[in-house]
Order: C-alpha cells, then structure tokens, then sequence
C-alpha cells in the first residue's frame, strides 16, 4: 500500500482538476500562464504598455517609441484549509483512498467551489465598480434585454468588437432575457474552453452567456474563519449591505485566477496524536486579479440599494 506521502501526491491534482473544471469561474484560470510566481504569498502580473503610429519621415525614418513592461506584485489573499478526521474502526488502510478520496471530492464540490466562485465574482463586481466601469438598474422583462445589449456596446465601443466576450448571469436572469420575443433571433451556440471540457452555451450577438446560480452573484461576502463564535461552520455568507449583480461582462483574457491545492498532508492513526483515525489537513489558496491596462474590458449591472 502507498506510504502517506503517497497518498497526498495521489489526492492534489485530482484535487486542483476538479476545481477548474467543476468551477464556474474555472475558465479564469486559463490565463495563469500569464502569472509568475516565486514562491509564497505574492504574484506578479504583467501589464504592457506602448506608443501609437507616428510618421515615418524619408530622410530620417521611423520615430522612436516606448515599450513598457510592468510587473505589479498582487498577494494571494485567501489562505483557507481544513481538517478532517476518518475513524480507524470505519476505513482501513485498503479503501482508504477510495473513502477519503469521496470526502475530499464531496468537500470541494459543496463547499470549496463555491466559494471561490462567490469570491471571484464579487471581486470582478468591486473592481469593475472602482474603476467606473459598472451601473445599477432594476430589471424587467420588458427593458432586461435591452439594458443587457447596451452594456455590451457600452464595453464594444471601449475596446473594439471582440470575439471573447464572457456574460456571467443567472439561470433566472436568462428566463427573463428569453421572455422578450426578439431574444431567440440574436441567439446562437458557442463554446467556452474549461480545462478539458468544451461548454456549449448559448451566445447573444456572439457574447457567451455563462449561467451561474444566484447565491453567487453577490457584491460582498463573509468567509467566515471557522473558528470565531457564530462563524464556526466556516464557508461563505452573504454581507450585509451586498448588492445583487444582474451580471458580469468581461473579456476571457481579463480575469486571471489561480487555485492552488497545498500538499495534503495525511496522517495514519497510529502518526495521529488526536485520535485513533486517519487525519487529513487540507489547505487551498487562490486569488483572482484585473491587471490594470484590462479594467476597461469588464463591466458590472448590479441591482440598486434600497431602502435608508
């Protein structure tokens, strides 16, 4: 049978696979690639700047331009992880993976998951927000699709037609698009790479409509420590005072998201001093950043705050 190291080298890429493909968001973390990282808790992301035309003169040729590359250094802000413990009288060391394996899975895709998406989003929201990229509107059925195409050319008249266009909104919010007889007409299917999978969804004048359920599409949450009075279960909550988002229009090569797995590290009854069972510590990291020369490509619709 595997040695605990063994066990941790099995468990983290199964572990990190099924964060980007289960995600909603897991499309983000494509463009990682364009991330350097030295080790702990910083990043650095580049941010390109250069000169437009100038004339080209015949006798002294071209004018000298400047290239700018910048890299601002971002912190991995969510440091999140758990405990988990096995009784030894209810698995042995031969169905242990396959047990452990089925609490880890069923962990991340209840909990884990979710909260990197609440969390990727309400930053995507507070972003687009600082930088004067977003509004706040009641929607109907009668002006939902309506408001929807002139942010979408608000954003288009930015940064030019493009063919990436990403709409992150609810599967509700979609119904009320769709009550409005000229929705089917502007309509078409594409696909969105995600990890290994190929999503097909459905587009609006060739802008992908990415479904996501309503729980998520908040402008704050709490993620709750865990350990404070009244935040013992941990996880995500809503924030007071957080606004719902209608939706999320942002380019594919805007948001740059990271998950990362830490080393799982498991313990076998007779190693662990708490209790005769295996124990498994498990610690996951992950952040999602804008480089500032992309802010123009995303814009937020939020829902008006009411009351005083």
């Amino acid at each position: 049978m595997p040695n605990t190291l063994e066990y941790s080298k099995i468990f983290q890429p199964v572990l990190d696979k099924q964060v980007v493909q289960e995600a909603t968001s897991g499309w983000m973390e494509a463009n990682a690639g364009q991330v350097k990282y030295n080790g702990g808790n910083e990043v650095k992301l580049p941010s390109l700047t250069m000169d437009g035309l100038g004339d080209y003169d015949r006798q002294t040729g071209y004018v000298d331009g400047d290239v700018t590359l910048e890299w601002d250094t971002h912190k991995l802000t969510q440091d999140r992880g758990r405990r988990f413990q096995l009784d030894s009288q209810d698995v042995d060391e031969t169905n242990f993976v396959a047990t452990a394996g089925n609490v880890m899975g069923e962990f991340q895709r209840t909990q884990v998951v979710p909260e990197i998406d609440a969390y990727r989003y309400s930053k995507i929201a507070t972003l687009a927000k600082g930088a004067g990229n977003s509004r706040e509107i009641e929607l109907t059925a009668s002006n939902a699709l309506d408001e929807l195409l002139q942010d979408l050319a608000v954003l288009e008249d930015k940064i030019g037609t493009q063919n990436n266009v990403i709409v992150t909104l609810s599967p509700v919010m979609v119904q009320l698009l769709a009550s409005n007889e000229h929705f089917k007409n502007l309509t078409s299917e594409s696909v969105l790479k995600q990890g290994d999978l190929d999503l097909r969804l459905t587009s609006i004048n060739d802008n992908a409509l990415r479904k996501v359920a309503s729980k998520l599409l908040k402008s704050q949450f709490t993620f709750q420590d865990g350990k404070t009075s009244g935040q013992e279960a941990g996880g995500v909550v809503n924030a007071a005072g957080a606004q719902d988002i209608n939706w999320l229009i942002k380019t594919k090569d805007a948001p740059i998201a990271i998950s990362k797995t830490d080393v799982i590290r498991v313990f076998d009854p007779l190693t662990n001093q708490d209790a005769n069972a295996w124990r498994m510590d498990y610690r996951k990291y992950h952040d999602l950043w804008i480089p500032k020369n992309k802010l123009e490509k995303v814009y937020a619709n939020l829902v008006p705050v009411t009351g005083g």
